[in-house]
């Protein structure tokens, strides 16, 4: 087929590309053994709502949980109501709270592992007293865990507007803290994925910020189950891995570097709560079982050809990375249409998607890489690029 590519000049070409066979792939008994791992999924909406940029979000149920099933039939837990899921970018507060009752429900009928989004999204946008914030993120936690989903504390724009310095934090999130059920996994999302968090945990040099972080880990460490890091940043990642606390885990969120981290040094590793892996389910489920196995080489051999991919849908600007996970699973079948609530399937061009297309086919990821071109050719079609 025909597809169009940039050139680096900055032109257009049509270039030929050959289908792929698809690949059969290791189908995991269970979760994997080794290390925890959680995709971050994304929501899909009803294809005859109003997925306008300001329009409440209304989801296709059907389809939305159906991909979550999916994510535990291969052994991944499930991180529900994440920036992934367009938290602050399309998903509307309601439309939240019902995904993360629904999920939590249809994880508890079938024993799969879920952990959800707590933060601050109920907040009109702008500055808020830090009393306001605190009450919202103990609004969203009792939710969580009413709901029976292990709390994941995000990071919040509106914390990041209203603390004076890393004591703010500290105090807000040993509050929080002090009230979970069971230990939480803390997030720490970087700018690049959201610039309206920069300076978070009290500086913007990241040096002073990991320290405060560490502080609160170290404070809290019987009730933090793991850290989330999505700075993108490896190097940064193996030395925090190195300061925690023995038991507390380091989920990468780093989605340029993850089979790197996951394998690990030989003393320290990291276990995983990505993004990429809602894009990419059925390739990271097999090698996690081949590294359950002992067979590290094995484990990159399947997972390393994903790297292209995955840089590629989480490039500049990264927020909207999520545009990228949507047409994935588009592409494989497993939703009605490529949409996207808040209008953000416009968010990439047709050639940043052709090259998403190209780029899944070469890793392996599409289970049914000739009605994938089928939708590619329909979707260029409509881009006048056929």
């Amino acid at each position: 087929m025909r597809l169009p590519q940039r050139t680096t000049s900055g032109a257009v070409e049509l270039v030929d590309h050959a289908v792929s066979e698809p690949l059969a792939w290791e189908v995991p008994v269970g979760p994997a053994a080794s290390r925890a791992v959680f995709a971050a999924a994304h929501v899909v909406p009803r294809v005859d709502a109003e997925n306008v940029p300001g329009a409440p979000a209304v989801l296709d149920w059907d389809a939305t949980l159906a991909f979550r099933h999916r994510l535990w039939s291969l052994g991944l837990g499930v991180a529900e109501a994440m920036d992934t899921a367009q938290r602050g970018m399309g998903l509307d507060f309601a439309a939240t709270a019902e995904l993360v009752r629904r999920s939590a429900a249809e994880a508890t009928s079938v024993g799969g592992r879920i952990a959800a989004g707590v933060g601050t999204d109920q907040l009109e946008p702008g500055l808020h007293p830090l009393a306001a914030v605190r009450a919202a993120y103990e609004e969203q936690l009792a939710l969580v865990e009413d709901a029976g989903a292990q709390p994941i504390l995000m990071a919040s724009r509106h914390l990041a507007a209203a603390a004076a310095g890393p004591q703010d934090y500290l105090e807000l999130y040993s509050g929080l803290l002090a009230q979970v059920r069971r230990p939480a996994v803390l997030h720490w999302l970087g700018e690049v994925f959201d610039p309206a968090l920069a300076g978070y945990w009290g500086s913007r040099d990241v040096a002073a910020a990991t320290d405060a972080f560490c502080e609160l880990v170290q404070a809290n460490a019987s009730r933090v189950d793991g850290v989330k890091v999505s700075l993108l940043d490896a190097d940064h990642e193996r030395a925090l891995r190195r300061r925690l606390p023995a038991g507390v885990r380091l989920y990468t969120g780093d989605d340029f570097n993850y089979p790197d981290l996951i394998a690990g040094d030989g003393q320290f590793h990291s276990d995983a709560l990505l993004g990429i892996f809602a894009g990419i389910p059925q390739i990271a489920a097999a090698a996690l079982t081949r590294l359950d196995a002992g067979d590290a080489a094995g484990f990159r051999a399947a997972l390393d050809p994903t790297l292209p991919l995955a840089r590629h849908v989480f490039g500049a600007p990264t927020p909207h990375y999520k545009a990228g996970i949507a047409f994935l699973n588009w592409l494989d079948g497993r939703q009605p249409g490529y949409a996207m609530v808040g209008g953000l399937h416009a968010a990439r061009s047709a050639v940043h998607q052709a090259r998403t297309f190209v780029l899944a086919d070469e890793a392996g990821v599409l289970t049914d890489p000739v009605g994938a071109a089928g939708r590619m050719r329909q979707y260029l079609a409509v881009h006048g690029l056929v």
